[in-house]
């Protein structure tokens, strides 16, 4: 069985409920087991300021299935809970995204399948989870441990235990 390490985030509706939900759709696969799970954030949206704050957690699992075949369950996924794919380029609002950021030590380069995440290493929202649960973890295309990559953030997004930013 591989370890992999997926990020759910939602930020239309009732974006706790959306990830709570994505998870247990996961699980049900029963090709999923979920090992632990960080806290959740609030964070601020990447890609596209004027969209409204996400609801992001990271989750480690063990599975069965190949990187494809989780890639297609995590679309599946997304597809079951309402997400519709997107007409036009560049970051929208959502029920869910899932992304898969680490799949054991492997480096793929398909052009519908990049693992690790291509963005990782830029993004606050996955990072931050990431180190509640592996914080020595050589990022395996980069060679630096998510430490290393926190700190070499270039900008550092908002990101907030959910529920702590203020106004809420």
């Amino acid at each position: 069985m591989a370890i992999a390490y997926l990020c759910l985030g939602s930020n239309i509706g009732d974006k706790l409920g959306y990830v709570q939900q994505a998870v247990k759709l996961l699980t049900e696969s029963k090709m999923v087991t979920v090992v632990r799970s960080s806290a959740f954030y609030e964070t601020e949206p990447w890609g596209n300021k004027d969209l409204d704050w996400f609801v992001n957690a990271v989750i480690e699992i063990k599975t069965k299935l190949s990187p494809r075949e989780l890639l297609d369950l995590c679309k599946n996924t997304e597809v079951r809970m309402g997400r519709k794919k997107s007409e036009t380029k560049g970051y929208e609002a959502r029920c869910i995204d899932i992304d898969i950021l680490f799949y054991g030590d492997m480096v793929i380069n398909e052009p519908d399948l990049v693992v690790p995440h291509p963005h990782l290493h830029e993004r606050a929202f996955a990072i931050v989870p990431l180190l509640e649960l592996i914080p020595d973890y050589e990022h395996p295309k980069y060679k630096k441990s998510l430490l290393e990559l926190h700190e070499a953030l270039e900008t550092l997004d908002d990101v907030y235990l959910y529920g702590t930013r203020a106004g809420i």
